[in-house]
């Protein structure tokens, strides 16, 4: 090989290496750009939003990489969340380093890519506000159906939106409940306020709302111990996690948005089976009252005691209590253990400055509607027969002695257990499933719920 051939020889390696080490640099800012671009959607009006700017320019001073690198694993320390290398900082490689800067959480990618994907349609011009003026019910035609349609394939729901027709048939129906199914509806495949309403949502207030509760969930996470009880009060759902893995679901109703189930953590100490309830004076006067102005039988029918301030049991026919009922009422109600106690067979006590608690239900066929707020504070659980065996299983020695005291079901009894589980009511209103899918629910309560839109939907809708 002459010396003119080796030295070209080496001008292309040395130019390959160049372009590789480029290319690497450019994948390294992008990673640095998409995790940036979530951060920022979780504080916003933060150093994140200026670091997204400057991580959009084609080159990047290497002293405010070093920053934007030092800010990121700050947000992620500051919430005890682990990133894939704390030293990150002794690399060369700016891709190696983008990638140790990740948090160590199982599904970021899933919600990277979703946050990604709708940053991107709110960079597009197509989120005009679709509009009802009734409701579309299967096999019913309306020529707003292509617009639902398009809507429906932009966000993944169906896989297809070259379709024209107005009808809305049986491969829409199945769409429109996916989507239904994603936003904690009723999944009926009618187009009404609440289909519309999410349907209209705007996909940089989706992106928000993921953002913030991943990473609300994610700290919350990293901060707990191997065996605890989550209660998410806008999704409905109870999960029971066991060393990292879900042993036990349900379905729950929460408080009414006027009565809101409190957020807080506790330790469950006791199960009592067979309680009893002594009614608190808010439920009394608002809910039970009523019921005995209409019909003083409504006391006996429901098992209910009255007493006075004494403590001292009062009788009366059903007409006194009716006549009473209608105005001062120095009382207090105690339902008796059995069958239509509407506690049901058993309350999980955990102390809290509410007087809020999870039992069971004497009107089950509340857990069949979709929306679930009907309480007046407490958790009612749908699986409480499994809750209650999960327990029996892992926390009390002594089984005999439970059996035992399920024998007499009007008979209220305490039982503490060998050893607690914590207990933890939050607040998250978006997560990615494990089919990758985005779920959504509504803030009941209100709070984190951005002002909503004039022309999201029609002011009334009719049904037709």
């Amino acid at each position: 090989m002459d010396f003119s051939r080796l030295i070209c020889c080496i001008s292309l390696l040395c130019f390959s290496l160049v372009s590789l080490a480029d290319e690497r640099s450019q994948r390294a800012q992008k990673m640095l750009y998409q995790q940036v671009s979530l951060l920022a959607l979780v504080e916003p009006n933060s150093h994140f939003d200026k670091h997204k700017l400057s991580l959009s320019q084609p080159v990047v001073d290497p002293q405010a990489v070093q920053q934007i690198e030092a800010d990121i694993l700050d947000f992620w320390q500051s919430r005890q969340i682990p990133v894939t290398n704390h030293a990150y900082a002794e690399l060369n490689d700016p891709l190696v380093r983008a990638m140790s800067l990740e948090p160590q959480l199982a599904n970021y990618l899933q919600v990277q890519n979703r946050i990604r994907h709708l940053q991107w349609l709110a960079a597009q011009d197509w989120w005009q506000p679709i509009q009802i003026e009734y409701l579309i019910r299967p096999g019913k035609q309306d020529p707003v159906i292509p617009d639902i349609v398009r809507r429906l394939w932009l966000l993944g729901d169906i896989d297809s939106s070259a379709s024209e027709s107005t009808m809305l048939d049986s491969k829409i129906a199945d769409a429109l409940r996916r989507f239904q199914r994603r936003h904690g509806l009723q999944p009926d495949a009618v187009i009404g306020p609440e289909t519309i309403k999410w349907l209209n949502t705007l996909p940089s207030e989706r992106a928000t709302i993921l953002a913030n509760s991943f990473v609300e969930r994610a700290e919350f996470m990293a901060q707990r111990s191997e065996r605890f009880l989550v209660i998410n009060i806008p999704a409905f759902e109870m999960e029971l996690f066991n060393r990292g893995k879900v042993e036990l679901t349900s379905k729950v109703i929460v408080g009414k948005p006027y009565r809101p189930t409190p957020l807080l953590s506790s330790s469950i100490s006791n199960v009592v089976i067979n309680p009893s309830w002594r009614v608190p004076k808010t439920i009394m006067y608002n809910d039970l009252l009523p019921q005995v102005r209409k019909d003083g039988n409504y006391i006996a029918e429901r098992n209910f005691d009255v007493y006075d301030r004494d403590n001292k049991r009062m009788h009366r026919t059903a007409e006194q209590w009716s006549d009473l009922a209608k105005g001062p009422f120095p009382y207090r109600f105690v339902q008796r253990p059995g069958l239509n106690n509407t506690l049901g067979r058993y309350k999980f006590y955990f102390p809290n400055d509410f007087s809020v608690y999870l039992h069971d239900t004497s009107d089950p066929e509340l857990f069949d509607r979709s929306y679930r707020a009907l309480s007046s504070g407490c958790i009612r659980v749908q699986n409480v027969e499994g809750l209650a065996n999960w327990m029996a299983a892992n926390l009390v020695k002594d089984k005999q002695t439970w059996v035992d005291r399920h024998e007499e079901r009007t008979k209220t009894q305490w039982f503490a257990l060998n050893q607690t589980l914590n207990v933890h009511l939050v607040y998250w209103t978006a997560w990615m499933d494990d089919a990758n899918q985005a779920q959504f629910r509504n803030d009941i309560y209100q709070m984190h719920s951005q002002p909503v839109r004039k022309d999201t939907a029609s002011a009334q809708i009719n049904d037709l």
